[in-house]
């Protein structure tokens, strides 16, 4: 068996790497965890046995590695001057939520929806939407079966819409006056 040069496939695979570590890891450790990836799979790849499915392994490399980032994200320690800063963040906050909010990109509230879903679930909305899989090679990604991926999908799809930000309700009442009625 004869393998590709690293080089082709990182061009080949590098977009559909760093669109899965964004996705999984969020915009901040994104960059991480594909640099992670790649040098990982440099590491590995003269061992590997088979050039079959080659964009399979290094997805599946980097969302070992973005699971890597979230475990040492939980463990990480705060200093007692963050964990006060915080405090008084929480204590400052606004009574109705989303009042204050200035988000640094236009889906911040997508991202950390999709950032609580369970770990299957969102590796496998991330290779769904992001990477772009079809359910049976869905299925190869995560070790089930279509069926089963598909459900780990809808799922996925059911919390993100519980947790959706519905648009205010239509109110019948005005609230100003109408260009015919004066001030």
């Amino acid at each position: 068996m004869s393998l590709p040069p690293f080089q082709r496939l990182v061009d080949d695979h590098w977009r559909d790497v760093a669109r899965l570590a964004q996705a999984l890891a969020g915009p901040t450790d994104g960059d991480d965890v594909a640099q992670q990836a790649w040098a990982q799979a440099l590491a590995a790849y003269p061992r590997l046995r088979s050039d079959r499915n080659l964009r399979g392994w290094l997805l599946t490399i980097t969302s070992r590695c973005a699971t890597d980032v979230h475990r040492a994200r939980s463990r990480r320690p705060l200093s007692v001057a963050d964990v006060a800063l915080v405090a008084e963040d929480r204590a400052r906050a606004p009574a109705v939520p989303g009042a204050d909010v200035v988000a640094t990109l236009p889906d911040d509230p997508l991202w950390e929806a999709v950032r609580a879903l369970p770990e299957r679930q969102r590796i496998a909305v991330a290779l769904r939407y992001v990477v772009d899989l079809d359910h049976a090679e869905l299925a190869r990604q995560l070790g089930t079966t279509p069926a089963a991926s598909r459900r780990l999908v809808s799922d996925a799809l059911a919390a993100l819409r519980l947790r959706a930000v519905a648009p205010p309700a239509y109110s019948p009442t005005r609230t100003s006056p109408t260009f015919m009625e004066a001030p």
